[in-house]
């Protein structure tokens, strides 16, 4: 087979960077091939994460699908995944049942924790990636990516069918970049997207608007608070804050312009942060104010989990972050500048 498309770690990271690579490129000759196996699979390039009941799974780059089942201790390589192409998004709706998305718009699901992948989708004609997933339970989805293109299923991933984005506020087409979506709560979504706006739909994906954050730069990553608090973050270190679903936004100060690249909400008012170049934010009173730190290995960290040990990165060099199964652990109060780590939550511990 030949390959189509090469990109070194960091750019891997760095999601606008793909974007652009991705749009420049069609292809008609891709065939779905098995991902491979390499022998250090826990260090290939690593994008997004999420838990399957006790265990966790990470995806990321060549269809490399990592395992963990003692809470990030340790990984494996998953049995059999059909595609080796660059894995962007993953979700689960059970502790069975999940799914993951990718370039050429793959789409592969697991009905056994993450062991063997099927594919359910995948478009050869031109590769529009799909960035990230969300299912609200076993059989109703949606998945996003280049061009605004958002599919949705409910009939947990055998069909995928493609929904209409209105044209946005100021005319035109619909093209912006859809890098995000996640739950704000019932059956009401919200997609992070290009030029400081976020979409967001009441019906679990049918119909869209859009909100405007204030800011002008791509948004790449957001989440939902306990408290119904709604959190984006993206280029150049903006991020956003929403208590009212999305109709107003405030900017949130966060030193430093390195890119958002994951938010996560630990629970108790704990919010942590990770973007390019090793940077790390936390916050302790529900995401309106942050610390930031710089990692002194400056990795493009891509997603975090907190496990019962404290915060797993992963990052262009693997899972935590820095090709080991763990981060080092995190000093609970600030060190002097250019430490590493991210800080724990109150919580975190054995």
């Amino acid at each position: 087979m030949t390959r189509l498309l090469s990109f070194p770690g960091p750019l891997l990271a760095a999601l606008f960077l793909l974007v652009i690579a991705a749009s420049k490129v069609t292809a008609g000759e891709l065939h779905a091939t098995p991902a491979q196996a390499p022998t250090a699979a826990p260090r290939a390039p690593m994008m997004d994460v999420a838990r399957a009941g006790d265990r966790i799974v990470a995806v990321g780059d060549h269809g490399v699908v990592l395992l963990s089942d003692d809470d990030g201790q340790s990984f494996r390589q998953a049995r059999s995944v059909p595609v080796s192409s660059l894995l962007t998004g993953v979700a689960f709706a059970d502790a069975r049942h999940g799914w993951a998305v990718g370039h050429w718009g793959v789409i592969v699901a697991t009905e056994d924790g993450g062991e063997t992948w099927t594919l359910q989708r995948v478009d050869t004609a031109v590769d529009r990636p799909l960035f990230s997933i969300v299912m609200l339970d076993g059989r109703e989805g949606v998945a996003v990516g280049l061009w605004s293109l958002i599919l949705r299923t409910t009939d947990g991933g055998a069909t995928w069918t493609a929904v209409t984005v209105p044209s946005p506020p100021e005319g035109g087409r619909a093209d912006r970049n859809l890098f995000h979506v996640f739950p704000t709560g019932g059956r009401s979504l919200m997609v992070a997207a290009e030029r400081g706006t976020v979409l967001a739909s009441d019906d679990g994906g049918l119909t869209w608007r859009y909100r405007t954050t204030g800011g002008t730069g791509s948004l790449w990553t957001g989440t939902t608070l306990d408290d119904g608090a709604i959190l984006v973050g993206g280029l150049r270190g903006r991020m956003f804050r929403s208590d009212d679903h999305g109709a107003t936004w405030q900017a949130l100060p966060l030193e430093g312009t390195e890119s958002v690249t994951a938010i996560r909400d630990f629970g108790a008012g704990a919010v942590a942060v990770v973007g390019l170049d090793g940077m790390t934010a936390r916050s302790n009173d529900g995401g309106r104010h942050f610390r930031t730190r710089i990692r002194d290995d400056r990795l493009a960290l891509t997603a975090i989990l907190e496990t019962r040990a404290g915060p797993l990165l992963l990052s262009d060099q693997g899972v935590g972050g820095g090709g080991g199964a763990r981060p080092p652990p995190a000093p609970s109060s600030r060190p002097p500048p250019g430490g590493g780590g991210v800080y724990p939550p109150p919580t975190a511990g054995p």
